[in-house]
């Protein structure tokens, strides 16, 4: 597998007594890298960065960097609706080892195109470290425009997009306008193995959480052509992947690996609450369906 090609895992943050659980992080980031994650995603949007504490956002990536020890790459979630805090958590992110980082379209602030460009080009210029961008408008109300991003991957440390927009015809116009080794990932498990049959090269996965082996296996067959598997795999995952946004990611995901015993406590920060009893019932309906529990 090449470098961040794959499955690469929206890595939940877990926490106990309201605090970042440290071992439970090690436990998780373990049975990530048993279970053939090909890189590991820790403070993204799956990682509830929103609500991290710098202090607190520093460490989960440092602690995943010292337990990964290189085994396989690092992408650490390092963005924000500020330009200036971007670029210091994006520092933060190099001086602890991470591979790359994975920097959001600004939430709330609602940039134009322009905008969206100076403020990532101010990052990569600020810090020398690859760095994907995260285009997620279901979350912060804006889309980033195919030009856009191919203006972007003009820039030399800029190397890739995770491309949450739910669009095919986005995706192939992103991988269209941008240059051959610009690494397309699908932000969405739903869309992960046709956006690799339009030339994608992996997906940063929720359903990675839970089902870490079975996810890199699709990748895994998307990319070598193999149609048949893929489909097989992608069908197979598909009511879990419904079942991990019943409610609000990552409140699912979180109570799937408390459920698995991968974590103590799978209760999310406010303003996220834990999972609804119907939710539940979706969920372990879901897990019992592809024998997890």
């Amino acid at each position: 597998m090449e470098k961040f090609h794959g499955a690469a895992v929206a890595l939940i943050t877990p926490f106990t007594n309201g605090k970042l659980d440290e071992q439970g992080l090690v436990r998780l980031l373990e049975f990530q890298i048993e279970n053939g994650t090909h890189c590991i995603v820790p403070c993204g949007t799956t990682g509830e960065s929103a609500t991290l504490s710098f202090a607190e956002h520093k460490k989960a990536i440092e602690l995943t960097v010292k337990t990964v020890a290189g085994r396989v790459p690092v992408i650490a979630g390092t963005g924000a609706n500020s330009t200036a805090e971007a670029i210091e958590l994006t520092e933060s992110a190099r001086e602890s080892g991470a591979d790359a980082v994975l920097s959001v379209t600004p939430y709330y602030n609602k940039p134009g195109q322009e905008g969206l460009y100076q403020h990532f080009k101010a990052i990569a210029e600020a810090v020398d470290i690859p760095m994907f961008l995260y285009n997620v408008p279901g979350r912060t109300s804006i889309n980033m425009l195919p030009a856009t991003t191919a203006r972007l991957a003009e820039i030399d440390n800029i190397i890739g997009i995770k491309e949450a927009c739910g669009s095919l015809e986005q995706v192939s116009d992103v991988i269209r306008l941008c240059p051959d080794d610009f690494i397309v990932l699908s932000g969405d498990d739903f869309t992960a193995m046709p956006s690799v049959f339009v030339g994608g090269k992996g997906v940063i996965s929720v359903i990675s959480n839970v089902c870490p082996r079975a996810t890199a296996d699709l990748m895994e067959a998307s990319l070598a052509g193999d149609i048949a598997r893929a489909n097989e795999l992608h069908y197979r995952l598909y009511p879990l992947m419904k079942a991990l946004f019943a409610d609000p990611n990552p409140v699912p995901s979180k109570k799937a690996a408390e459920l698995l015993g991968i974590i103590a406590d799978g209760a999310p920060r406010l303003p996220l609450v834990g999972i609804s009893d119907a939710s539940l019932v979706i969920l372990k309906t879901a897990m019992k369906g592809l024998a997890l529990l």
